[in-house]
């Protein structure tokens, strides 16, 4: 799971160290006088920055922006939330945190207990398209899940803790 941990600098401004999913790690630092320093470091040593780019507020608002899919939303993306309204799909991976694992679809009821609806699961060596109540959740698989953006939460909360 990614985490972002955010901490004081007396007289510079705030850093926001960010953890993603997939290892990488990056430092933004946001300065009282509105610059952004965005800080990319290596995975084998945390220590070590890669890159480093710097910008203004206007810049930082702007870029803010793209990520955040206010200036543009891939086809995909804009077809499937055209054809479903307020129902979303999402990619979910299973986490060795994640309470669920080795437990079946139908153990855990899903789909009665939260409203959304497992479409498949990717894993390594294997696609399951549609699985049944039978299918195992495994650590590592990914969830591709449909519903509205509540009944997902319920979905992550059920399978991370095992209730929501």
């Amino acid at each position: 799971m990614s985490t972002i941990k955010e901490s004081d600098l007396p007289g510079i401004g705030k850093k926001f160290q960010v953890n993603a999913r997939s290892g990488d790690q990056m430092v933004i630092v946001v300065h009282d006088d509105g610059r952004r320093e965005i800080h990319h470091f290596d995975n084998d040593d945390p220590e070590e920055s890669i890159s480093m780019v710097t910008l203004d507020d206007t810049e930082a608002r702007q870029v803010a922006g793209i990520l955040g899919g206010m200036t543009y939303m891939p086809k995909a993306l804009e077809s499937v939330e055209v054809a479903f309204d307020s129902m979303i799909f999402e990619w979910f991976k299973v986490e060795s945190c994640c309470r669920a694992r080795g437990k079946t679809i139908g153990e855990m009821h899903i789909r009665k207990k939260t409203g959304a609806t497992i479409i498949a699961i990717i894993k390594k060596d294997e696609k399951i398209i549609n699985p049944g109540p039978e299918q195992y959740i495994t650590e590592g698989a990914t969830l591709v899940v449909f519903g509205d953006r509540k009944q997902i939460k319920a979905l992550k909360d059920l399978i991370r803790q095992g209730s929501f």
